[in-house]
């Protein structure tokens, strides 16, 4: 199938959900598709505008919803397994607080975080100008809203290879060795923004590397796609190295923030959250996964005058 048009069971891939479920959608005529010879098929770039437009839609009906539920907040942007363990501890220290997190991206995030989408937003872009993180972009991508920067935790990030690394894989370059297969994160991702700046820096085309454009969402999907033995190698956080099995060559370590509107910082629910960061209980469970530097967790990096 071109790479332009998709059947049922490579859109179910696409999607994350099962086959049957896009038969579904394509009866309730929720997903654009048209019929070829008796068979659906699905245009590539209508999936994507159907995702883009789906995504930002279920973003504001969740902010509608959330705020409809007291103490609770929605957040948007990159993701993290220690995240999912926060809300985990959150529920069970302060069961009245809700965090809704959507895995968009960090520049989705902060997109939905200036167009008033989500009260926070996970974010871990790299400017490579400065070498800093997140504030090089504050202005650009948060003109309506006075932001606050708060640090999470500085965390490993570098290439997952399948098992014994039979391609020897320890750089950029390495990519883009005969039947390497890749696996890419989607455009606007932290990891992704990462990844083309160093093609660029290296002079390496895109062209190159087989499976570019293939994207998944989420650190974990890059993992699993190397596991099931559909992709060789991917970028993704040592943390699911560890929790997979995976070899791990590292590539640098990162600061993941936190970014909200003034207005919110002060917030129950979010002085909570940065409480929970800072037990030494959560803390030592994360030890035991991964390598997590929290030295400036909960530290405000910037905050706008």
């Amino acid at each position: 199938m071109s790479g332009e048009m998709m059947n049922t069971k490579e859109v179910a891939q696409y999607l994350g959900i099962h086959e049957k479920q896009v038969y579904a959608l394509i009866k309730s005529k929720k997903i654009p598709s048209t019929r070829v010879t008796g068979k659906w098929v699905f245009p590539k770039k209508l999936i994507d505008d159907w995702i883009d437009s789906s995504a930002k839609g279920g973003l504001e009906q969740a902010r509608k919803k959330s705020k409809r539920i007291e103490g609770a907040l929605l957040a948007s942007g990159s993701n993290d397994p220690i995240l999912d363990m926060l809300h985990t501890y959150m529920r069970k220290s302060y069961p009245e607080f809700y965090i809704f997190s959507a895995n968009t991206g960090s520049t989705d995030g902060l997109r939905a975080l200036n167009m008033g989408y989500t009260d926070l937003a996970w974010s871990h872009l790299l400017d490579p100008k400065s070498g800093e993180y997140n504030i090089p972009f504050l202005s650009t991508y948060l003109p309506n809203v006075k932001p606050i920067v708060v640090n999470l935790f500085q965390r490993d990030l570098g290439f997952l290879v399948v098992p014994k690394n039979p391609f020897h894989i320890r750089g950029f370059e390495d990519l883009t060795q005969k039947g390497v297969r890749f696996i890419n994160r989607q455009k606007g991702s932290g990891t992704r923004v990462l990844l083309d700046h160093h093609l660029k820096r290296l002079k390496i085309p895109t062209s190159r590397i087989q499976g570019y454009e293939r994207e998944v969402y989420t650190h974990f999907e890059v993992g699993l796609s190397i596991l099931s033995k559909e992709a060789d190698a991917g970028i993704a956080t040592i943390a699911v190295s560890k929790l997979l099995g995976l070899p791990f060559i590292p590539i640098t370590q990162e600061s993941f923030d936190m970014i909200l509107d003034q207005s919110t910082f002060f917030e129950k629910g979010i002085q909570a959250f940065i409480e929970i960061l800072n037990t030494e209980e959560f803390r030592d469970k994360v030890e035991r996964l991964s390598n997590y530097d929290f030295k400036n967790s909960g530290k405000i990096l910037y905050s706008e005058k």
